[in-house]
């Protein structure tokens, strides 16, 4: 991925430890500044830095900036399991046999993940 342009929409959104640590605080604490967001991280960042992350996270089209008064707030675009629901579908969207892919996942989930998945199949009546 080029310097300033966003992925591809099948590029995998690759998040850094330090870009993933961002947007865990803004998904546990909601729209944040820049300085809020730092001290809700476990090390003690320059300023210049999360503002580099959190433009890089724009980019990324994970998080949206807005203006309150004086200061910046950042939000994150997507809820974390509406993310990691687009991680999945990223993934099953690079492999060569998808049926494959979703069969193996389902092999190697835990029983309880199984019972969900197939509680609310179940329920939705597996009509689409």
């Amino acid at each position: 991925m080029t310097r300033g342009k966003r992925a591809q929409p099948n590029e995998p959104v690759r998040l850094g430890t330090l870009e993933q640590q961002v947007m865990d605080a803004l998904w546990d604490h909601g729209p944040l500044t820049i300085r809020q967001v730092i001290t809700r991280l476990p090390a003690d960042l320059a300023y210049t830095t999360i503002a580099t992350v959190l433009t890089n996270l724009e980019r990324k089209e994970l998080v949206t900036p807005r203006r309150v008064g004086r200061s910046v707030h950042y939000s994150a675009r997507y809820t974390r399991d509406r993310h990691a629901a687009h991680l999945m579908e990223q993934a099953l969207s690079t492999s060569k046999d998808r049926a494959a892919s979703i069969l193996h996942f389902i092999d190697v989930i835990g029983p309880d993940d199984a019972r969900l998945l197939r509680d609310y199949l179940d329920q939705r009546g597996d009509s689409r």
